[in-house]
């Protein structure tokens, strides 16, 4: 009896959503860095973080590809920024950033009864995913940052900041893009 050989395949699509979530949240990034410099509070933490949104998104959208993605990125933006000196930092803080809007994901999906498709996703459930995302994101990331012993960073309070700005930057970023499909709506009955 001849065994068949069993052959690794990714699919192109799971590919594509994983470059295109880390592509995504790595300009998000810089972004959000250049747009917010002065609203920075501490290692990690800032007022207003609009990849808090897009991380959320990707997750809820794309599942486990959008969360690798997420992680990727955030591999790179903490070893050729924040986190260069230290591997270990960069691969905890990067499994966090991908990994916690997953698991807020999953949380969702089975205690708010959100179908998979999110074909229920109203503004009170979406409400609920970017609470859950924002507390489990700030308590991982506060929590690895103090194991880690990092200077300003791992208090309550930069878990409190984290919370807010990882909320206020998901509605933000949720009005901006919902702002630009009714901007492209009207344009498109204009122009016809």
């Amino acid at each position: 009896k001849v065994m068949a050989k069993k052959s690794f395949f990714i699919p192109m699509a799971w590919i594509f959503e994983l470059v295109l979530s880390s592509l995504a949240y790595i300009f998000l990034f810089y972004l959000n860095d250049y747009l917010t410099a002065n609203l920075y509070y501490g290692t990690g933490v800032n007022w207003i973080y609009l990849p808090a949104g897009l991380r959320l998104f990707l997750t809820l959208i794309f599942g486990f590809s959008g969360a690798v993605g997420i992680a990727l990125a955030s591999f790179f933006i903490s070893y050729y920024g924040a986190f260069s000196n230290d591997l270990i930092a960069c691969i905890g803080t990067s499994l966090i950033s991908g990994f916690a809007p997953y698991l807020a994901r999953l949380f969702v999906l089975q205690n708010i009864q959100l179908a998979p498709d999110l074909s229920n996703l109203n503004f009170p459930n979406l409400c609920v995913c970017i609470v859950v995302y924002a507390l489990l994101s700030a308590g991982l990331h506060q929590w690895w940052f103090a194991t880690m012993g990092l200077a300003d960073a791992g208090t309550f309070n930069h878990f409190s900041v984290m919370v807010f700005g990882d909320i206020l930057g998901s509605l933000l970023l949720i009005f901006v893009a919902k702002s630009g499909i009714d901007l492209l709506k009207r344009f498109k009955q204009t122009a016809h």
